[in-house]
């Protein structure tokens, strides 16, 4: 079962409260501290992020076993622990970009 989290929007405008990733060389803001749960990325040059993820916005999921939701779908990021607490990946699903998060 999938929950929604949170709307990724791509963008080159620095946001209010934005924190930066430096091993991702991006920018993020909370999507929870939005009323309408986006997150915006602001991506530096020499992002190691895949394209899709710097250009295409995502919807983002919250899952139970993120190995499973990946299984018979594109890779666009392989699983990747974002903290102690967090592992992400993302995929394509048709058309669309879609996050997976899963609490560890």
């Amino acid at each position: 079962m999938a929950e929604f989290h949170h709307f990724g929007v791509p963008t080159s405008t620095p946001q209010d409260g934005e924190t930066y990733m430096e091993g991702a060389k991006l920018y993020v803001t909370d999507p929870e501290a939005s009323p309408y749960r986006i997150e915006f990325v602001r991506c530096e040059p020499g992002c190691p992020m895949p394209e899709a993820i710097q250009t295409t916005p995502h919807a983002a999921y919250i899952v139970d076993d993120l190995a499973a939701a990946i299984e018979g779908n594109e890779v666009v990021l392989p699983p990747t622990d974002m903290s102690e607490s967090l592992r992400i990946a993302f995929i394509k699903h048709g058309d669309a970009l879609l996050e997976l998060m899963q609490n560890l």
